[in-house]
């Protein structure tokens, strides 16, 4: 999942969610010095990631890339469950979303001091450009993958995949209904274990 489904699937803690974040910055940190919350945050962060790279309805929906696309369908699945995330807010949260991204861009910004020097460089744009209310816009979704796709350190054809994207959009959609209610089911119990 990529960032706003992660903050939404965290316990509403402010230390939670940063380490629900750091999963996508952890490389080569060493995750036992963390505080005990961001720490939780981290390990929710790899759970929920483990639990989708294995859900058949999200190994379905990669089937809907070509094969030249298909080697990079999760990461493209991550960017476009948050716009199906947002485009279905209020079948999964009682919060408006105005309410919720405002809550977790004063989370961040109060915790920066707790988040690796790239990660706060990357919050704090996030936070400027309001990323999370983008992404309510298809092509905004499609603009994210193609600098995804330029940041790989070698030649692919993974720029673009917003054109098998757009044709498949009701079968993606589909797919992403039928998944996050189970991933919500299993974000809580591994909060549960948290605690």
């Amino acid at each position: 999942m990529n960032h706003l489904a992660h903050l939404f699937l965290a316990p509403a803690n402010a230390e939670i969610r940063v380490g629900a974040l750091l999963g996508d910055f952890s490389h080569g940190l060493e995750s036992q010095k963390l505080p005990e919350r961001v720490r939780a945050g981290l390990q929710h962060h790899r759970a929920v990631d483990a639990f989708t790279d294995s859900h058949p309805q999200v190994l379905a929906a990669k089937t809907l890339f070509s094969p030249q696309r298909r080697r990079f369908a999760g990461i493209a699945l991550d960017v476009l469950f948050d716009h199906y995330l947002i485009r279905h807010w209020q079948q999964f949260s009682e919060v408006t979303l105005e309410s919720f991204i405002g809550e977790v861009y004063q989370d961040l910004a109060r915790n920066r001091h707790l988040m690796p020097e790239r990660m706060a460089a990357v919050t704090s744009r996030m936070i400027l450009d309001d990323w999370f209310s983008a992404y309510q816009d298809l092509d905004t979704v499609g603009f994210v993958l193609d600098r995804l796709a330029g940041r790989i350190r070698f030649s692919n054809e993974f720029s673009g995949a917003l054109e098998e994207i757009i044709p498949n959009d009701t079968q993606l959609e589909e797919h992403f209904l039928a998944f996050f209610p189970d991933l919500i089911t299993a974000a809580q119990a591994e909060s549960g274990r948290e605690r």
